[in-house]
């Protein structure tokens, strides 16, 4: 039980990181344009993120995938990049419930993407063990509750200033989804690998 609670740790660690913040970036842009009501929606396209993170964990632990650190340094801030704009083009125009296959498998693909920035680290970590799977699992069950931790947040911030505040749900899709941009553009100069 110990082993765990030190796996699902970590994957709480991981996502809550104040200094890689990358990945909260990552889930406010994916939960902003939704409120409540739309809880199972969001959980759905975390859940989604969270597979295609584990798999390509999977298969990047287990050597069946291996690609150059400094390029998914890179990516992974073009798939927050990318979320964020989306956002600001169908902010208030209801594409995020016409779109819904899109935005699955595209929560899936970014996962995919994210979950080898921290396949290395975890590779090492558990260099020392004949099976991973059960590791992985744990870090993944971790990696999801930090993911809804962050989903709540976001979601609680988005009822109170959308009616506290009045913010319009456009309006307050679109100024996160701006603020982000603004974060993420030094990330983005910063990893430039060419």
């Amino acid at each position: 039980m110990s082993d765990f609670w030190f796996y699902f740790k970590i994957g709480l660690e991981h996502v809550l990181d104040y200094k890689a913040y990358d990945h909260v970036l990552f889930l406010i842009v994916l939960t902003v344009p939704y409120v409540f009501k739309d809880w199972r929606r969001v959980l759905l396209m975390v859940t989604l993120f969270t597979v295609g993170h584990m798999t390509s964990m999977i298969l990047a632990v287990y050597g069946v995938v291996s690609v150059d650190r400094g390029i998914i340094e890179f990516l992974i801030p073009v798939t927050i990049f990318v979320s964020a704009l989306y956002n600001v083009f169908t902010a208030g125009r209801g594409a995020h419930k016409d779109k819904l296959g899109v935005l699955f498998i595209t929560a899936l693909f970014f996962g995919l993407i994210h979950g080898l920035g921290f396949s290395s680290f975890f590779k090492s970590l558990t260099a020392h063990l004949s099976s991973k799977i059960l590791p992985l699992l744990e870090f993944g069950l971790g990696i999801e509750a930090a993911q809804i931790i962050i989903v709540l947040v976001v979601l609680i911030f988005g009822f109170i200033c959308q009616t506290i505040f009045r913010f319009s749900r456009r309006d307050w899709c679109l100024f996160i989804s701006a603020v982000v941009i603004g974060m993420v553009i030094p990330m983005l100069m910063a990893n430039y690998p060419w």
